[in-house]
């Protein structure tokens, strides 16, 4: 585990936001860079569909880069997502 510099206001978002969202800072934090790696990986993804792919990664054991890239490897393949593409 390191150390990551933040702002101060950055700080009290996640602050503001953990609170809201009954998590810690930490959990906050972690939740955010999750959701922003995935929509760096997969642009064409929404949040909704990132939400999805964390959930199943759960299912499946915890976050692992290689499994999260598979399960939106395979998500964009879906019906759904052909639909949207359209």
């Amino acid at each position: 585990m390191g150390i990551v510099k933040i702002s101060e206001d950055m700080h009290e978002n996640l602050r503001i936001s953990s609170n809201a969202l009954s998590r810690s800072i930490n959990a906050q934090a972690e939740h955010w860079m999750r959701i922003g790696m995935l929509a760096e990986l997969y642009p064409d993804l929404d949040h909704h569909a990132i939400c999805r792919l964390l959930i199943r990664a759960e299912q499946a054991g915890g976050l692992d880069l290689q499994q999260i890239c598979a399960l939106a490897d395979a998500a964009q393949n879906t019906p759904v997502q052909e639909a949207a593409k359209a």
